[in-house]
């Protein structure tokens, strides 16, 4: 893994990405979210990164070294937080019951630190380092979104797989842009998991459920133009020239 990593480091990373989106996609198919399979699945992809990065020193790299500085900067992330409450809007209504209900509810928070750490940290991190970052912004946020298409073999329905694309694009430039002019990855996860594990609660109420989803890709603008104009964290390098426009 180690000498993959280091002469093809973005094939590393998309290795990882389409090994879990299959693995995963299949066991939830088969299994759903609150099955023992799942659970055992993502703490397998969860260990497997975690030794990889603490065996090779890449806390760092990965933006897993600390919380970042100056939060009044990033605007306390407050849009973010924000918006990772979006799935109880509707309400409560659990959906699942005992033992099932903790599973799934482990396995969402799991979800949210293997997905940024694949896609905002291998992927992201390993095209940034071909010095294209606007290129490695636009990819990590695309592929986060369609990497979601493995829900149409799950039995989902088309549409709604293609409405969720589109909202887990918003959600991966927000993350990405966070990551990225913030230097750490922490804030991405936690709300990336609140997300996920706040979906197991939420009610079925499609109009608000459209008003999150509108409600979403319009701060994702808003916001990433925003931290599009702030310097990276340690860095002298101008804004993103791209969200100026």
């Amino acid at each position: 893994m180690r000498k993959l990593y280091e002469k093809k480091e973005i094939l590393f990373a998309v290795l990882w990405i389409v090994a879990y989106c299959v693995i995963l996609g299949t066991i939830r198919g088969n299994f759903g979210d609150d099955s023992i399979y799942m659970l055992l699945a993502l703490v397998i992809f969860t260990a497997g990164i975690v030794v990889f990065v603490k065996a090779n020193h890449l806390e760092e790299k990965y933006g897993l070294a600390g919380w970042p500085k100056n939060m009044k900067r990033y605007l306390f992330f407050i849009p973010v937080w924000i918006l990772a409450t979006g799935n109880i809007w509707d309400g409560f209504a659990p959906s699942y019951q005992g033992a099932s209900m903790v599973f799934a509810l482990i396995s969402m928070i799991l979800v949210g630190f293997v997905e940024e750490m694949i896609f905002r940290g291998f992927l992201f991190r390993a095209m940034l380092s071909k010095d294209k970052t606007i290129v490695a912004i636009i990819v990590s946020a695309l592929t986060f979104g369609i990497g979601h298409i493995v829900n149409l073999f799950t039995g989902q329905a088309s549409f709604e797989t293609v409405i969720q694309i589109i909202f887990a694009i918003s959600w991966g430039f927000i993350f990405t842009m966070v990551c990225y002019k913030s230097g750490s990855i922490i804030p991405c996860i936690i709300a990336h998991s609140m997300i996920d594990a706040l979906s197991l609660f939420g009610a079925d109420n499609e109009l608000v459920d459209w008003i999150y989803i509108g409600a979403t890709i319009v701060v994702a603008i808003i916001y990433c133009i925003y931290l599009g104009r702030l310097r990276s964290a340690g860095s002298d390098k101008e804004a993103l020239p791209v969200m100026d426009a």
